[in-house]
């Protein structure tokens, strides 16, 4: 699994592509609410379509970061067993990088590393 192609795209592009996505999201969301706030202001029951939204927007966030976790925790296991980084430090450059520019780095590294070596896939 670690050098099949598709995992490694999947997890370079999904944390960035669903983090704009969230964004998106949840620009939408706030602008319902505006759009609708003179009659959550006027209303006596709970506004459901605020909750539903809400409770959406919490779920869509939650797997945001599962996502973001496991492509962390495969780009590092991805980087250990990489040949070319076992001589340098630059293991331990990319290890950093992954932990503090979480999606950003994975992405890089995928580039750098990985698109542009060209390594094996096994399907």
């Amino acid at each position: 699994m670690i050098h099949n192609k598709f995992w490694q795209g999947f997890f370079a592009i999904t944390p960035m592509a669903s983090f704009v996505l969230i964004t998106i999201g949840y620009l939408v969301f706030l602008f319902s609410i505006f759009n609708n706030l003179p009659e959550l202001e006027n209303n006596d029951v709970p506004p459901m379509e605020f909750f539903g939204g809400l409770g959406f927007l919490i779920f869509m966030v939650f797997l945001v970061v599962i996502i973001s976790f496991a492509s962390l925790v495969f780009y590092i296991v991805h980087a250990v067993q990489n040949p070319n980084l076992k001589d340098n430090n630059m293991l331990i450059v990319w290890i950093l990088l992954f932990i503090f520019i979480s999606g950003i780095g994975q992405f890089v590294y995928w580039l750098v590393e990985i698109v542009s070596k060209g390594t094996k896939s096994t399907a």
